[in-house]
């Protein structure tokens, strides 16, 4: 089995090479990743049961997939409390709240001067440090994960905000000044569509930040369901297969997030350079 597997994985690297040599496509471009990921899966399960891995300690793929389906009603109760409850609202909360007082902070130079050491102080606090506290503050419920993961977008939104409100040029801000534009009518005309790239920079961190965020925070104190919860609850019965399946659904949820606002970004700044490339 193991010989098996090398031969496999020799075999794969053999394909991707051949791939990469390839003119760059759409197809290429999603076939590559896409063949590297189900290899490492196929590895993954002829190593453990090659080598009789306990499922205690690492449970193959295949029984992964089998408990993900057993258990997708509960498991989708669990997302539904992690990610659409807590993530979300803390997501929407506190990138919105970043993203208004980045403009503020922007208007008032006083504000910038002081709000941006103070997140990089923010920024550094341990998330496993905060979590218990939300949760003494705001109860078990959703409440305070939100919180949470209002503490973990706002200062990345900040700071992104800042940055791309000063990126436009200093000869774009000047032709506004010889229009007579105000303050106002430059922001909305000039300086947000400006910042729109950091601003979309921004949110794709916090996509995976409010998730990460909300999970940990289960950990100190939940309702009988949550991502966070299940997952601390099965590692205390040894159940790896049902923590892995949290997991996988936790990623998933994830990287659709991250993909969704991607989306987002390219229709929303599809006259950047970054985009057009």
């Amino acid at each position: 089995m193991v010989a098996g597997a090398l031969a496999f994985w020799a075999a794969a690297w053999w394909t991707n090479v051949q791939l990469s040599r390839r003119p760059r496509t759409r197809v290429t471009a999603l076939l590559m990743p896409a063949l590297f990921g189900i290899t490492l899966l196929v590895l993954w399960e002829m190593l453990v049961r090659g080598l009789n891995v306990s499922p205690v300690i690492l449970p193959p793929p295949s029984a992964i997939v089998a408990r993900l389906a057993s258990s997708w009603p509960v498991l989708w109760g669990d997302l539904v409390q992690t990610f659409f409850k807590g993530a979300l609202a803390g997501y929407a909360i506190g990138c919105g709240a970043g993203v208004l007082t980045g403009i503020v902070a922007d208007r008032y130079p006083f504000l910038r001067r002081g709000l941006l050491p103070v997140g990089n102080f923010a920024a550094a606090l341990p998330i496993i440090g905060m979590a218990p506290i939300m949760v003494m503050w705001f109860g078990f419920g959703w409440e305070s994960k939100a919180a949470v993961v209002v503490l973990l977008c706002f200062f990345p939104m900040l700071v992104n905000t800042v940055e791309g409100l000063a990126a436009a040029e200093r000869s774009q801000r000047d032709l506004m000044r010889t229009y007579a534009a105000s303050y106002w009518q430059t922001l909305v005309k000039l300086r947000l569509p400006a910042a729109a790239p950091f601003i979309f920079n921004g949110l794709k961190i916090c996509t995976t930040l409010a998730l990460i965020g909300a999970i940990v925070a289960e950990f100190f104190g939940s309702p009988t369901y949550g991502l966070g919860f299940r997952i601390s609850t099965e590692v205390g019965r040894l159940a790896l297969d049902m923590v892995w399946a949290g997991i996988a659904v936790a990623a998933l949820a994830g990287s659709s997030f991250y993909g969704l606002v991607a989306l987002l970004e390219r229709a929303a700044t599809f006259w950047h350079p970054s985009q057009r490339g």
